[in-house]
């Protein structure tokens, strides 16, 4: 039986499923709300998440996602604020030539939207779900069209309109911290007196009111990109002293001047650091976590990725469980036998998967910032 899917968000779940389910030669639909280029930030992927995107994409594909890449990062140390050293953790490289430690946001989301052009449409903004006489399911947006599937994916993450539809009462909790998430131009941090000992691992430093993480994003050589690091501040919304209402309204350039005077007593060398931080590519957002993580019941709508499982950013688990979800929808779609049995299954795969990430998403937050 041939079936159509409808994939509501084209990030990195949703683009994963489309590209599994085409080379399964099911019809499938990307509902895109707009084409926003994503930011330019580092995200961590394991051995894991590479498995799951290479079981999701076509070999071109994933060849171009190990082509921009960056294979290998040297290991990770802590300090306090001062600069003073707490651990420190070795990473050997084990030599594999197509090891991918992390990738950049929107330059993976680029190449996972090769050969997708025909099915993502954009403009398309959720509005609501029903289910058809026939079993399956019709969505409909807020420019008055609508199309018919017998599978709906929820793909739109962690601020999912199909969540908020079809699933209320399933809120992520609000951890109470707000991180600030930049980008660092390397060869302006280096030049501006970065330490040796920072340059080339990922560091972290715990403070006594708020953390940071400076993960360092280096193409592989070839690759036509600029390295740098991606920066992410926590601090519990109280000791950050800003309310939401106005740090969610912030500029680039204010959320900067936000971190210069929040780490004005920090070790020059990291407080320096903000002096090169990118305005375009600095945002703010709140920590929040899906506790529990909750199947959304029988029937053709499913979860995928942050729509089902919102966690910290802490670990940076998020775009290799949605990859790993996408592996798992894409089997139980082509699967023979009932689909509302497969569907069932792939649900109680994706909470036990979910569970785990986000509770150990969690467990890292909580070493490293006060939450709620």
């Amino acid at each position: 039986m041939t079936r159509r899917v409808l994939v509501i968000g084209g990030g990195i779940g949703g683009l994963c499923l489309a590209h599994a389910l085409r080379q399964s030669d099911v019809d499938v639909v990307v509902h895109e709300r707009a084409a926003v280029p994503s930011p330019r930030h580092r995200l961590r992927i394991t051995p894991d998440g590479a498995a799951a995107f290479r079981a999701c994409l076509p070999p071109p594909v994933f060849g171009a996602l190990v082509a921009t890449s960056m294979r290998y990062t040297n290991g990770m140390a802590a300090y306090d604020e001062q600069l003073v050293p707490k651990w420190e953790h070795d990473d050997p490289d084990d030599g594999d030539p197509d090891r991918v430690d992390a990738v950049d946001h929107r330059t993976l989301r680029e190449v996972l939207l090769t050969g997708l052009g025909e099915i993502v449409r954009y403009g398309k903004e959720f509005a609501r779900a029903e289910l058809t006489p026939s079993g399956g399911v019709r969505a409909h947006f807020r420019d008055g069209a609508s199309d018919e599937g017998d599978v709906l994916v929820a793909a739109d993450g962690a601020d999912s309109a199909v969540r908020a539809a079809w699933r209320p009462a399933d809120v992520p909790r609000d951890l109470g911290v707000r991180a600030i998430v930049s980008r660092i131009p390397m060869a302006r941090a280096i030049k501006g007196g970065l330490p040796d000992f920072m340059r080339d691992r990922f560091t972290s430093v715990v403070g006594a009111a708020a953390s940071f993480g400076l993960l360092p994003m280096e193409f592989r050589p070839g690759a036509d990109a600029e390295d740098y690091y991606t920066a992410v501040f926590n601090a519990h919304r109280d000791d950050l002293g800003v309310p939401d209402d106005v740090l969610f309204g912030l500029s680039g350039g204010a959320l900067r001047e936000v971190l210069l005077d929040r780490t004005a007593g920090w070790h020059p060398d990291l407080h320096g650091l903000f002096e090169h931080v990118e305005p375009a590519e600095t945002h703010a957002l709140a920590l929040r976590a899906s506790v529990p993580v909750r199947p959304w019941g029988q029937g053709p709508v499913v979860p995928l990725g942050d729509a089902a499982h919102t966690m910290p950013l802490s670990g940076g688990a998020g775009a290799n469980v949605a990859a790993q979800d996408a592996a798992a929808l894409r089997a139980a779609l082509v699967a023979p036998g009932l689909l509302s049995e497969a569907l069932a299954e792939y649900q109680s795969d994706l909470v036990r998967r979910g569970t785990a990430a986000v509770e150990e998403s969690v467990r890292l937050a909580a070493g490293s910032m006060r939450l709620d």
